[in-house]
């Protein structure tokens, strides 16, 4: 371990993920690209350091997608950490491809499909990706319904193909994950959720209850100035900050949760896995409850 980075993660325990049991403090790549996620980073060296560094605290869940960038982060992946260590879990994921002006747009065809997973391996350097998450673009702001049966099946065809072990899905209802389910195994959902924004309390407890994780994204987005306050308060008085806070609350909230929180900055990561430290006693997981209920 470095001197940088000195807290134990494996504190905040384990959870399965596909073929693998993973530390549930990861990192999530996406902010080791340029502004936008787009275009290569300003310091590539920095972001070389941020993932060894991750690497070296323990970190053994990364996740990541082609399109960011796009290719930029997966080639900086390949060259920090290339060849990859065992127990290393690689999640990208798959629905989207980049504009010359940075646009998303939606990729959802079959050949869409298969050309993103054939750019992961190739820009990550990887004979089969670890797992696969599927992202529905029914509304680029949060799940919505809609039938995804037909890129599911697609991605369940390149995995008896060989090229991908195991498939999530993210940005998805309830309703799309039983539709996934009855393709193949899903082995993980990711959908945004924290402290302020809790429509998925039920799902991760059905998730849980099926030994399913749960990977919850933006743990501070989207907060009004009332609930940060809230969050702020708690943090000073536990001397911690608002995101190692944040991040504790939802190791607490259900054991399959795995937390992929994403910087540029090694000083930052450090901050970050120190969540792992941070015990929240009674009165401030009460006081943080009432945050979903604010604004």
């Amino acid at each position: 371990m470095t001197d940088t980075i000195k807290t134990d993660i494996a504190k905040a325990g384990t959870f399965k993920m596909g073929g693998h049991t993973v530390k549930r403090l990861g990192y999530g790549a996406m902010q080791l690209a340029g502004p936008g996620v787009f275009g290569p980073p300003k310091d590539r060296a920095a972001a070389v350091a941020v993932l060894r560094a991750a690497i070296e605290a323990g970190v053994d869940h990364i996740d990541t997608s082609d399109f960011y960038g796009p290719h930029v982060t997966n080639e900086i992946i390949r060259e920090a950490l290339h060849p990859y260590p065992q127990d290393l879990t690689i999640v990208t994921k798959v629905s989207a491809r980049r504009g010359p002006n940075a646009e998303w747009f939606p990729a959802l065809s079959k050949a869409e499909l298969t050309s993103a997973i054939h750019d992961n391996l190739r820009n990550l350097g990887l004979d089969v990706i670890d797992v696969v998450n599927f992202r529905s673009m029914y509304d680029v702001h949060g799940p919505a319904e809609g039938s995804i049966e037909e890129q599911v099946t697609a991605l369940a065809e390149l995995q008896e193909q060989g090229l991908i072990r195991h498939i999530g899905l993210s940005n998805v209802t309830p309703t799309q994950i039983a539709e996934g389910r009855k393709i193949t195994e899903i082995v993980c959902v990711q959908n945004m959720y924290n402290l302020a924004h809790r429509d998925d309390d039920a799902l991760i407890d059905d998730l849980a209850k099926e030994g399913t994780a749960y990977v919850p994204f933006f743990p501070l987005g989207g907060f009004s100035p009332l609930q940060s306050s809230t969050l702020n308060t708690v943090a000073e008085r536990l001397g911690a900050t608002p995101m190692q806070v944040a991040l504790a609350w939802l190791l607490h909230r259900a054991p399959n949760i795995l937390l992929i929180p994403g910087t540029s900055s090694v000083a930052h990561l450090a901050e970050n896995l120190a969540a792992a430290d941070l015990v929240l006693p009674g009165d401030a997981i009460a006081e943080l409850e009432t945050i979903g209920k604010a604004g």
